[in-house]
């Protein structure tokens, strides 16, 4: 058993040895109880599926790009 120490901003270090055994650097958490249950995710799809853009052509997501790129040019140049 590893004893970390949880941070100000909520963060914790998992130990490179149990790293190692999950074999990914994606996981998923649960609480049971009183204990936090740490899952690896290996297949990411399904655990990101929600952030997926629902465009089909990537021409349009290029142009998404594009324009939020610009957008953000824009702003950032109107705060000097």
């Amino acid at each position: 058993m590893f004893t970390a120490k949880i941070t100000s901003k909520g963060q914790i270090t998992i130990p490179a040895e149990l790293r190692k055994r999950l074999g990914t650097d994606l996981v998923e958490l649960d609480m049971v109880g009183e204990e936090i249950i740490i899952r690896p995710v290996r297949k990411p799809g399904g655990a990101l599926k929600k952030y997926a853009l629902k465009v089909k052509d990537i021409e349009d997501v290029m142009k998404m790009e594009e324009e939020a790129a610009k957008d953000g040019f824009s702003r950032e140049d109107d705060h000097h």
